[in-house]
């Protein structure tokens, strides 16, 4: 009768997500989790949002967005068809697939925080039913899926591929890109069972313009931190390159464009200041702790880190260099940091190496300020803490720093102006194409 019941669980669900019927539960409306959920409600779902900010969804549902890059208008089209936030978890009794976008950063001894993880999955729990399907999308370790989340729905009496189905499959968002979207980015797709990954692709086939299937949940884990690694790796090596070539007088972005005209076998990747954003600084440490239960150590991995880790206090050292050179100390000097987002043309301060630099900087005596039309106002951080607001680029504004330090190279800057009034400029991307008296690469 068991085995009865699981086959019409599944075609249940599998029926009511191809006809759009089922109702999607997405739990943690960030980066991740808002553009999913507008999304499915764009694909004719009825999408409830659970987040445990209450500000958040109380602006989500009169139609605001707090996210850059996402309008007011997608809002209101989202909730037009239905979408609707709460922070009531009671309410994901409703829900017929429960999607987990939560963050999943690391500890002060860089060890895997899966707390917002199971701390979600526990708040979960008393309101699982079979009939769901559950998605774990925030990036983990290979093992959190069936380590940590099977043991807590079997705890309440479901059987995983039988009543209740688990997936992991891991989220892919590029904030600020504008050649993709969630609908047109391929979902990896990984199953606790076969019945699961039946389930899982059901779940985002109908949001989601290619789904690729793979073996199990360990197999997408991993599949999402390779991807992160293998550009954390590459940023390391090129950063490697970066102080060989500054040794030589050598122009680093200039042979990186020169390398990408070969048409094969080579893939650009830039130098900068540091590695922010929620995945790339973070990821490859969730592989190196679990590989250590294995009795693996990962060099490549870990060696590549330090050299990122250390890219703040290079470029620390090439301003405090450029400041002497002009007989002056980083103490009482006046910096104004443009750029404090992680990466161009977005809000999303991350892991910002932005924020190292300036907290580097203030601690050997400088004067800090930022100018980001991005970040008006310095937002508050886990870590950080800065009483600031963007400073206009002005020429005026530009001339009384002694040092301008360029760590996020924003399209909306006036790069001209800039060059144009500023004593020294120190440009970690590479924009300054030219050699000019008052620009030092770093």
């Amino acid at each position: 009768m068991r085995d009865q019941h699981s086959s019409r669980h599944l075609a249940r669900l599998i029926d009511k997500l191809d006809r759009r019927s089922a109702v999607i539960g997405i739990i943690g409306l960030g980066y991740v989790g808002l553009p999913l959920s507008l999304r499915y409600a764009e694909a004719g779902f009825r999408v409830l949002g659970i987040d445990i900010d209450p500000a958040k969804v109380a602006r989500l549902n009169a139609g605001a967005s707090y996210i850059e890059h996402i309008s007011t208008t997608a809002i209101g089209a989202a909730l037009a068809a239905g979408f609707e936030a709460t922070s009531d978890f009671a309410r994901a009794a409703e829900a017929d697939a429960l999607i987990i976008c939560v963050p999943t950063p690391l500890n002060a001894y860089r060890e895997p925080d899966l707390s917002f993880v199971l701390a979600t999955a526990d708040a979960l729990l008393p309101y699982l039913r079979a009939g769901q399907v559950v998605s774990l999308e925030s990036t983990t370790y290979p093992g959190t899926t069936d380590e940590e989340l099977r043991p807590r729905l079997a705890s309440r009496g479901l059987a995983v591929g039988e009543d209740i189905f688990l997936v992991f499959s891991p989220e892919r968002e590029d904030p600020g890109n504008p050649d993709y979207e969630t609908r047109t980015i391929p979902k990896v797709c990984g199953g606790d069972t076969p019945a699961c990954l039946r389930a899982g692709i059901a779940l985002y086939s109908p949001a989601i313009d290619q789904v690729v299937p793979v073996s199990s949940t360990r197999a997408a884990e991993l599949t999402k931190l390779l991807e992160n690694i293998h550009r954390a790796v590459n940023i390391g090596l090129v950063n490697e390159m970066k102080i060989i070539a500054d040794k030589m007088e050598i122009d680093i972005h200039e042979v990186i464009r020169a390398a990408a005209t070969k048409p094969f076998g080579f893939t650009p990747y830039y130098p900068g200041p540091g590695l922010g954003g929620h995945c790339i600084p973070i990821d490859p440490f969730y592989l190196t702790w679990k590989a250590r239960q294995y009795g693996l150590h990962t060099r490549f991995i870990e060696l590549a880190g330090e050299i990122n880790s250390d890219m703040p206090h290079w470029v620390i050292g090439k301003l405090a260099d450029a400041l002497n050179e002009r007989s002056r100390a980083i103490r009482g000097s006046r910096v104004l940091v443009l750029g404090i987002a992680y990466k161009k043309n977005v809000e999303d301060m991350r892991e910002s190496p932005s924020v190292e630099l300036m907290e580097i900087l203030r601690a050997k005596g400088a004067v800090v300020d930022y100018s980001d039309p991005h970040v008006p106002v310095f937002p508050p951080m886990r870590e950080h803490h800065f009483d600031l607001a963007s400073v206009p680029l002005t020429a005026a504004a530009i001339a009384s720093y002694d040092v301008l330090l360029l760590a996020t190279s924003h399209s909306a800057f006036d790069y001209a102006l800039i060059q144009q009034h500023a004593t020294l400029i120190i440009d970690t991307r590479g924009v300054y194409l030219d050699r000019l008296p008052n620009v030092v690469k770093a």
